[in-house]
């Protein structure tokens, strides 16, 4: 049974767990999603396993009382709130997607706190044509089509034949969202419209890799590429491509997380 931890800060209520004992700090912020992290929390620890002892991991969610709107940045500001108070000052960081758009957030606001950088299937600002599937999430949201909202979420995410592997799971899963979940992740989406840290990119100077996919069908490829582009003059970038996977490539590809950790300990 994973203990799911909760702190408070200035008005800010934000769930976490952590899990290793490694004398480094690893804090793993997890992409938009319709339902808590904090359900995969046992999953997350498994697929992580290998890093525990070499890293203190975090993963946290975003915070329980969301404002509306609620930009990334200031996700990002409670994050790092939330980490002082929990004693954390420096660590490395993992972030997927959105969390990944946190990250960099972080990275260049706080680069104090930041010892390096693992940015997965992310975007320093996404682009219009872009947009075009997170505003179908948003809109079937806001219908209340859960099971909708659900199915096209996954098949966006994954490729087709793990998708239609794992349909029945998120048909049934869909039962379980409720009204406040719709409304919270109508929120967190919507910042993605608004996020554009693409003129900053450059202010990031810890040592950062970059991993994406080419069939990436939310935020595609360009979106990874531009983060390259502005990061590959450092010594210390690196940035991996892979093919076939799909947006959710950091949970497909077999050798995806041996690629962070060997980054991370490096």
């Amino acid at each position: 049974m994973v203990d799911i931890e909760k702190c408070s800060i200035d008005g800010i209520e934000m769930r976490y767990f952590k899990f290793g004992d490694g004398p480094e700090k690893l804090v793993i912020i997890p992409g938009l999603s319709v339902q808590s992290v904090m359900g995969s929390a046992e999953a997350i620890i498994k697929a992580y396993g290998p890093m525990k002892d070499e890293f203190t991991i975090y993963v946290f969610d975003r915070r329980e009382n969301y404002p509306s709107p609620y930009p990334v940045h200031e996700m990002a500001e409670d994050t790092v709130k939330v980490l002082r108070k929990l004693g954390v000052t420096r660590a490395s960081f993992f972030g997927a997607s959105q969390g990944g758009m946190i990250s960099m957030d972080i990275s260049v606001n706080h680069p104090e706190m930041v010892n390096k950088l693992v940015l997965g299937s992310t975007s320093a600002r996404v682009q219009p044509e872009q947009l075009k599937v997170i505003n179908e999430w948003i809109s079937l949201a806001e219908k209340g089509d859960r099971q909708e909202l659900y199915l096209r979420f996954g098949e966006a995410l994954y490729k087709e034949e793990v998708f239609e592997q794992y349909r029945g799971y998120f048909m049934e899963t869909a039962k379980t969202v409720t009204e406040s979940e719709l409304e919270k992740f109508i929120t967190c989406a919507e910042s993605i419209r608004d996020f554009d840290l693409s003129g900053r990119l450059k202010e990031i100077k810890c040592p950062t890799m970059v991993i994406g996919d080419y069939n990436d069908e939310v935020l595609d490829a360009d979106a990874t590429m531009q983060i390259a582009e502005n990061l590959d003059h450092m010594s210390d970038f690196k940035l991996f491509m892979y093919i076939g996977y799909g947006h959710a490539v950091y949970d497909m590809a077999p050798d995806y997380l041996k690629r962070v950790r060997d980054f991370l300990i490096g």
